[in-house]
C-alpha cells in the first residue's frame, strides 16, 4: 500500500513537472502591431500603440512587437524646412515592413493588426502575408485599415469591405448582431458612441463575413435608414479575420468600451475564445 502510495505521489509530480512547462512554453502569443502608413496618419496612432500594449499586459493573451514608423521624429526631419523628408520616411517604412513581414519573420508572429495603417504598404512579399494567414494565423483591423490597399483586391476580399468615405463626425448608435461573440459580448445589445467618425463601405458582402455591430440608418443622414457594416469577423482560409471601422479618435480608443470590443476580437481571432464566424446573410 506504502509503495502504491508513493508512486501515486512521484507520478503526480512528475506530471506536474511536465505540465507546467509545457503551459509555459505555450505562453501568451504572438502580436505585430502595425501603424504604418503611406496615406493620411491619424493622430490616434500613439494611443492605439499604447492600449494595445496595456491591453496585452493586462489579459497576457498576447505580447506586442511593432512594425512602425513616426514621420514627425527628429531623424527625418529635413534641417532646412524643419519637415518629414519623405524619402527618408518611404526608405524607413520599406525597411522596417522587410524585417517585420517577410514571409520568414511571419514565422515568428500568430497574429497581425493593422492599427490604422492608410495606403500601399510596401510589403516585402503580398502573397506570402496572405498565405501565412490563411495556414491558421489572425489578422485584426482598427479603422483605417480598410483604407489600405485599395488597389490589391485580395486585400480587400480578406478584409471584407473596403472603405469609401465618411462624413462629419457624430453619435452613433450602433445595434450588436452577435451578443455571443467575444467583441459584442460586453456592449448589450448597443453600442452608444457620443461622437466618432463613421465609415461608409464598399464592396461588402454581408453573406461573406459575419456581422457584428451595424447601422440601421446613415451615420450623417439620420432619416435615411439602411444596413451600414461597423465591425464583423470572417475566417479565410484556416485563419481568422476581425475588423471594425472604429477607432479614429483617441477618446474612442482609450474608452472601456471600445476597449473590450477589441479585446474580445484579438482572443477570438487568435483562438482564446470561441465564437460564431458564420454568415447570418444568406
Amino acid at each position: 500500500m506504502k509503495h502504491s502510495l508513493l508512486r501515486k505521489m512521484v507520478l503526480g509530480i512528475v506530471v506536474a513537472g511536465v505540465a507546467l512547462p509545457i503551459f509555459a512554453a505555450d505562453g501568451p502569443k504572438k502580436a505585430l502591431v502595425v501603424t504604418t502608413t503611406t496615406g493620411f496618419r491619424h493622430s490616434s496612432i500613439p494611443t492605439a500603440e499604447k492600449v494595445l500594449a496595456k491591453l496585452a499586459d493586462q489579459s497576457h493573451a498576447y505580447t506586442v512587437d511593432y512594425a512602425r514608423v513616426e514621420p514627425n521624429s527628429p531623424e527625418f526631419k529635413n534641417p532646412d524646412t524643419g519637415k518629414p523628408d519623405d524619402a527618408k520616411v518611404k526608405a524607413a517604412i520599406k525597411a522596417v515592413l522587410a524585417e517585420k513581414m517577410s514571409a520568414e519573420a511571419l514565422k515568428s508572429y500568430d497574429l497581425v493588426i493593422f492599427a490604422n495603417t492608410t495606403g500601399d504598404l510596401p510589403l516585402p512579399d503580398k502573397a506570402a502575408f496572405l498565405d501565412w494567414l490563411k495556414s491558421g494565423k489572425a489578422f485584426v483591423g482598427m479603422h483605417s485599415c480598410s483604407d489600405t490597399f485599395h488597389g490589391w483586391p485580395a486585400y480587400i476580399q480578406m478584409l471584407g469591405g473596403e472603405f469609401a468615405g465618411h462624413g462629419a463626425q457624430v453619435g452613433v448608435e450602433c445595434l450588436v448582431q452577435d451578443s455571443k461573440h467575444p467583441s459584442t459580448k460586453s456592449l448589450g445589445e448597443c453600442y452608444c458612441i457620443q461622437e466618432e467618425e463613421m465609415y461608409l463601405i464598399k464592396n461588402y458582402n454581408p453573406a461573406t463575413v459575419h456581422e457584428l455591430l451595424v447601422l440601421d440608418k446613415h451615420p450623417n443622414k439620420k432619416k435615411e435608414l439602411g444596413h451600414f457594416p461597423v465591425s464583423w469577423c470572417k475566417e479565410y482560409g484556416q485563419g481568422k479575420v476581425f475588423y471594425t471601422t472604429l477607432g479614429h479618435r483617441e477618446d474612442v480608443w482609450e474608452n472601456a468600451r471600445y476597449e473590450k470590443h477589441i479585446l474580445g476580437g484579438i482572443k477570438w481571432a487568435l483562438g482564446l475564445e470561441p465564437g460564431d464566424a458564420t454568415p447570418q446573410a444568406k
